[in-house]
């Protein structure tokens, strides 16, 4: 690859998902770069998670595919179900479902040790430093500093990704306020069970009032599976809303009776919850897209530029996305940085505030919301609730939104390689 971003030198804030796969793109063109994060280990923290393919086709193009298969489970089916467990609708995921690349579901904490191993592998283990939090960036437009509590660094460009409590989208939008919530909260775990119908199943069971999404993370030794869950109900008038948090410790007492009458026979929503060691609560909360991202030669990146709901298996795909585009602009730019990073942002904030917006939709979702308003009490017959054409212009629609239809899949080329014209 050209290494269009020889001799420049970016700081990324943030060792998450979207910060590590920044520091492996930049890498990658021969930027050098630093990471910084607040913590001082990096831990295997949270639950499960999903890679989309278009994600997928990005860290295959670093090189990270063999590693992530291995640790993860390729889901080949997507079931829609009703809170009484009748089939709503069911299509095929990855490459099941015609895509070069698979669907990928996997602990994040995994995810992340896949990321920083590379990091340290490919950039040395000088190049993360951890118990350096940032303050604010400072500088000047040309010449920025991340301003640390324990000192400064200088760069070419500066990318926080550094999440949903961003110090950097903080110092731009001091009067943005708390973040928006919608009513819901989710209570998610990880349990080991038997495989869930073949094993390669994702599950969505209920509406957006009272809903079950879960799937399989990893498979065990003696047949048993690890099996991720979010257990989701609306209550608007709950006091559990109080801070954004994603290992926040939850209480099965605050979720789990109404759920009780949720077996299936097929799927045991109640069993899986009562296995699980432990459960994190959060609430469903995004912000409004904001105008800009980009403030001289500083930019904002994945959580930290476009929080959305957990919706649609969009959080970690979209920062994966948001670092290729970031270091494609670069590539195609490296001799005007600012005009690079005006190429980013002018590329990747639309798409991701169509995704916000998507998402408040209920996203691919809805058709679960449908059939509960038209058929409450069952069916039997769903074709008689809603067709296979209104399901699928619904989800077409999202794949479209989210970047990963199949038709946009097609071609092989990375995200890097793309060439951002002016």
């Amino acid at each position: 690859m050209n290494p269009a971003g020889s001799g420049l030198h970016g700081v990324v804030i943030g060792a998450g998902i979207g910060g590590l796969a920044t520091a492996l793109s930049l890498h990658e063109i021969g930027a050098r770069v630093d990471v910084f994060d607040s913590t001082s280990e990096l831990r295997p923290l949270g639950v499960g998670i999903n890679l989309l393919p278009h994600a997928v086709r990005e860290l295959s193009a670093l090189g990270l595919l063999d590693q992530l298969r291995a640790h993860a489970i390729a889901p080949s089916v997507l079931v829609y179900c009703t809170k009484r467990g009748q089939e709503i609708w069911r299509e095929p995921r990855g490459i099941a479902a015609g895509y070069p690349w698979p669907q990928l579901s996997i602990h994040r904490g995994m995810l992340q040790e896949v990321l920083r191993g590379a990091v340290i592998e490919r950039l040395g283990a000088d190049a993360l430093h951890l118990g350096r939090r940032l303050v604010r960036v400072g500088g000047r437009d040309e010449a920025p500093v991340a301003e640390l509590d324990d000192g400064e660094v200088e760069a070419d460009f500066i990318v926080a990704a550094d999440g949903i409590h961003s110090a950097a989208r903080a110092q731009r939008y001091p009067d943005e306020g708390s973040f928006l919530w919608n009513g819901s909260l989710l209570w998610r775990g990880i349990a080991e069970v038997e495989p869930v119908l073949d094993g390669r199943s994702m599950i969505w069971a209920g509406h957006p009032e009272q809903k079950f999404v879960g799937y399989p993370i990893a498979d065990l030794p003696g047949g048993t599976q690890s099996f991720n869950f979010i257990a989701e109900l609306r209550r608007p008038d709950s006091d559990l809303a109080h801070a954004e948090d994603w290992n926040r410790a939850g209480s099965l007492d605050d979720f789990l009776p109404q759920f009780k009458g949720w077996d299936f026979g097929w799927l045991d929503v109640p069993g899986i919850v009562e296995a699980a060691p432990e459960t994190f609560l959060f609430p469903m909360v995004d912000r409004e897209p904001i105008p800009q991202w980009t403030f001289g030669r500083s930019t904002l990146l994945g959580d930290a530029a476009h929080p959305m709901y957990p919706i649609g298996s969009n959080g970690a795909s979209q920062a994966i996305l948001d670092a290729r585009v970031l270091a494609g602009c670069i590539r195609r730019h490296g001799d005007d940085i600012d005009q690079a990073l005006r190429r980013y942002e002018e590329t990747r904030r639309p798409a991701t505030a169509a995704i916000v917006q998507a998402n408040r939709g209920f996203g691919p979702e809805l058709p679960m919301q449908l059939v509960e308003q038209r058929a409450p009490h069952g069916f039997a017959d769903v074709a008689g609730v809603i067709t296979p054409e209104e399901i699928a212009e619904v989800t077409e629609r999202y794949r479209t939104t989210a970047g990963f239809s199949l038709a946009a899949l097609q071609r092989g080329t990375s995200l890097v390689e793309d060439p951002y014209p002016l």
